[in-house]
């Protein structure tokens, strides 16, 4: 497993954008949409339409990340 970041395509609202993350986080989070029962885009696009205009998109995703994994184990449930 690389600590370097891996760039991937993503398309949101019909436009292609690349997004850089980490193996690992890139791992859980297509995790995190099989589990909502949404495609990786359509989730994407849900975190991009709430970040603040500053953050980018890779950051955004990273803290989403971070943060449902704080709140899965805070309830008790270790879920990904």
């Amino acid at each position: 497993m690389s600590g370097r970041p891996v760039k991937r395509s993503l398309t949101l609202r019909g436009h292609r954008t690349s997004v850089s993350l980490e193996d690992a986080f890139w791992r859980v989070f297509r995790q995190m949409a099989q589990q909502d029962g949404k495609a990786l885009n359509a989730l994407a696009a849900e975190i991009d339409e709430a970040r603040d205009p500053d953050v980018g998109l890779a950051s955004s995703i990273r803290v989403y990340v971070l943060e449902r994994l704080q709140a899965s184990r805070e309830d008790g449930a270790v879920s990904t």
